[in-house]
């Protein structure tokens, strides 16, 4: 997994003051998720932002790309491409949190219980 390092410090520098940020691996690079719903991922192709359905023509006309994933569109993300330096990454971040705030929180999902392998 290739996961931008620099970018991943800018994202979590705009998350800072969140108080339920968790981060999770996905995407081929690093979830960030907030109260539980994704507000952003970060790898080697760019930044993954939730912007909402509504905010993706806005996003798209700033310069974002909408999100495709097995050739579907994912409707509340965009791509933003290219290495955003913090202030970009920040403002994206301003955008995303605006709209994921709106979400009611998720439960962290349970995580599995090891199964037991007869001998």
């Amino acid at each position: 997994m290739a996961i931008d390092e620099e970018q991943v410090l800018h994202v979590r520098a705009a998350l800072a003051d969140a108080s339920s940020v968790r981060e999770v691996k996905m995407f081929g690079g690093l979830g960030f998720m907030l109260n539980g719903n994704m507000v952003a991922a970060s790898s080697h192709r760019g930044l993954l932002v939730r912007v909402g359905e509504p905010g993706v023509s806005a996003a798209v006309a700033r310069g974002a790309q909408p999100m495709i994933m097995n050739g579907r569109p994912m409707k509340d993300f965009v791509w933003v491409t290219g290495t955003p330096d913090a202030r970009a990454v920040k403002s994206w971040l301003r955008i995303a949190r605006a709209f994921v705030e709106t979400l009611p929180a998720k439960k962290d999902a349970p995580k599995p219980k090891p199964r037991r392998v007869k001998p």
